[in-house]
C-alpha cells in the first residue's frame, strides 16, 4: 500500500525544508494552545536527532505560556541527559533553553539503575496529564523511537501493557553504539491524540511505503506508531 494512498495516515507534503519546519511547528502550537485553553496545561513528548530540531527550535518562538507546558521525550539512549548524544541534550538546546518556563522530565535520572528509571517514567506517566501529543521520526531501518527491528526485546516491548520500556538493540547498526534503550511502547502511542511522524527524503517515502505494504511490525516497527488506536498518524514529509 502506498503511503499516498493509506487510510491508515495523513501525509502532508511540503514544498520545502522551510515549509515543512513552519507547518509542523505551526500544528504543534495549535495543539498545545488547544489543550492549555481546555485543560490549562499541556504536555508533549519529543524525540530527538537532528531532523526535528529546526521545528523545535521555531515551535519555541511562538506566543503560548509556555510555564504551562510539559515536555517527556518519545525515546532515550542511556545517557546522562548532560551528554551531548542523549536525546535530552538536543531537546534542551533546540527548544528548552528558549521556552522559558517549560517543566522537562527527562528519561534517565543520574546515579539510577536502567530499570528503576523505567519505572519513575511510567510512574510519571500514569500520574501526570497524558500527553496532547508526540514527535516521531523514522529511521531507514523502519524503526521509530528506539523500537528498533531485529532488536533482542522488541517483541517483549511490543507487548508491554506499560507505556515505556528498556530495550536492548545489541546487534543493531543503526543503534550508533549505544544499544540500551528506553522507549515508549505501543501501549504508550495509544491514548496521545496527535502522533506526528517527521520525514524527509524520498528514501524516508520509500521506507513508509514498504512497511504499510508488509504489514510487519517486527520488521517495520514504524507501524506500532500507525497500528495504534485512535486518530491516524500524521505524517510531516518534504523532499
Amino acid at each position: 500500500m502506498s503511503a499516498v494512498s493509506s487510510d491508515r495516515i495523513s501525509l502532508i507534503r511540503h514544498a520545502d525544508a522551510d515549509a515543512w519546519t513552519e507547518g509542523v511547528a505551526r500544528e504543534m502550537e495549535t495543539v498545545l494552545a488547544h489543550e492549555i485553553e481546555q485543560r490549562g496545561r499541556a504536555r508533549m513528548l519529543l524525540s530527538g536527532g537532528t531532523t526535528p530540531a529546526p521545528v523545535y527550535e521555531a515551535l519555541a518562538a511562538a506566543p503560548l505560556e509556555w510555564a504551562r507546558v510539559e515536555v517527556g521525550l518519545a525515546d532515550e539512549r542511556w545517557l546522562s541527559p548532560q551528554d551531548s548524544d542523549s536525546n535530552a541534550w538536543l531537546v534542551r538546546n533546540s527548544f528548552l533553553n528558549h521556552a522559558e518556563g517549560a517543566h522537562f522530565d527527562p528519561l534517565v535520572r543520574v546515579g539510577k539503575p536502567l530499570a528503576e528509571c523505567v519505572h519513575d517514567a511510567n510512574l510519571v506517566a500514569q500520574h501526570t496529564q497524558p500527553a496532547c501529543l508526540v514527535v516521531l521520526g523514522m529511521g531507514n531501518d523502519g524503526h521509530t523511537a528506539s523500537l528498533f527491528p531485529e532488536s533482542v526485546d522488541l517483541d517483549r516491548t511490543l507487548r508491554s501493557s506499560q507505556t515505556y520500556a528498556a530495550l536492548d538493540a545489541s546487534g543493531c547498526p543503526v543503534a550508533n553504539g549505544w544499544p540500551l534503550r528506553i522507549t515508549l511502547t505501543p501501549k504508550g502511542f495509544e491514548p496521545i491524540k496527535t502522533r506526528l511522524l517527521l520525514l524527509r527524503g524520498q528514501q524516508k517515502l520509500d521506507v513508509l511505503d514498504a512497511a504499510l505494504a508488509s504489514g510487519n511490525v517486527s520488521r517495520y516497527p514504524v507501524l506500532a506508531a500507525i497500528n495504534a488506536p485512535g486518530t491516524r498518524l500524521r505524517v510531516h514529509w518534504c523532499a
